[in-house]
């Protein structure tokens, strides 16, 4: 029988199984493996692609559903990827339309670079905000804030879930109760014994991305990070809501520069849910 094109090959469910394929893919496309962000996202969520005939995978992404298990009101679609072999040829935008349709009414978002920002478009993507990636090695500078951080604990994942949820929109469960495990540190801001913000940090290739990050106020979102910087050797990545510009300024004095913008875009809604003053950074750019 002849091979399938990728044109027309099935479009399957990735599992873990998957992982060296999908890692490969990443850096067949010039991205770092990022081996433990991909177990993560084929867990905490579904992942589709395109098996290639010679071995490998021809495309790929992977896609997060909040809110009500089977009823879903928020899913964030990350991770795409076609190999660079079979760039150009309608792969990745075969593999969007069918991920879009698998999730019928569910309002959709993405963080989309300049390079994948056509394609969404054309998809009825619209850019509704945008993010700045910072990296580097952070540096104390002057005094600190004063708010209180400290090292989260198992009795604390209620209060968290609580807070995320309000802030964020939509319930994140399956994606918060797996920080623990995934992330090197979770630390959450204390006032009065009341829990006013948490924070992750994930190693990432050589940095610890900073992400989630939830917090009252710039301030506490500027003690969160420092507190997890301190205790870490790698340079700090995260991805910053531009309307911060306090924080984002700040991280900058402090020794992070600005290494890429993104566009934050949302398909079936005209903006996100929950509270973007409270809502400083995602967990990551696939997974909102």
């Amino acid at each position: 029988m002849p091979t399938p094109s990728p044109a027309s090959a099935p479009i399957r469910r990735l599992t873990l199984r998957d992982l060296t394929a999908c890692a490969d893919l990443s850096e067949d496309r010039g991205w770092p493996r990022e081996e433990h962000k991909w177990g993560f996202l084929l867990t905490a969520g579904t992942g589709y692609g395109i098996d290639d005939p010679g071995g490998g995978l021809v495309a790929a992404c992977t896609v997060t559903e909040y809110g009500p298990h089977g009823r879903p009101s928020l899913a964030a679609i990350g991770m795409v990827l076609v190999a660079e072999r079979h760039a150009r040829r309608g792969v990745g935008r075969r593999l969007m339309r069918h991920v879009v349709s698998e999730l019928g009414t569910t309002p959709l978002t993405l963080h989309a670079t300049p390079y994948g920002r056509p394609l969404y478009e054309e998809l009825g993507f619209k850019v509704t905000g945008r993010a700045e990636m910072v990296r580097g090695r952070f540096t104390p500078v002057g005094p600190e804030p004063g708010i209180a951080t400290r090292a989260a604990t198992a009795e604390d994942l209620t209060t968290i879930l609580r807070l995320d949820e309000e802030v964020f929109g939509a319930d994140r469960t399956p994606v918060v109760t797996r920080l623990p495990a995934f992330a090197d540190q979770l630390r959450v801001a204390e006032e009065d014994g009341r829990i006013i913000g948490y924070a992750a940090a994930w190693p990432n290739m050589d940095t610890h991305v900073v992400g989630p990050l939830i917090a009252r106020d710039t301030e506490t979102a500027k003690a969160l990070i420092g507190s997890l910087a301190a205790r870490t050797d790698r340079p700090l990545r995260t991805d910053i809501d531009v309307r911060h510009e306090e924080l984002l300024a700040w991280v900058r004095e402090r020794g992070l520069a600005v290494v890429a913008p993104n566009a934050v875009m949302t398909y079936g809604i005209t903006e996100l849910p929950g509270d973007w003053n409270r809502r400083f950074a995602p967990l990551t750019v696939a997974a909102g």
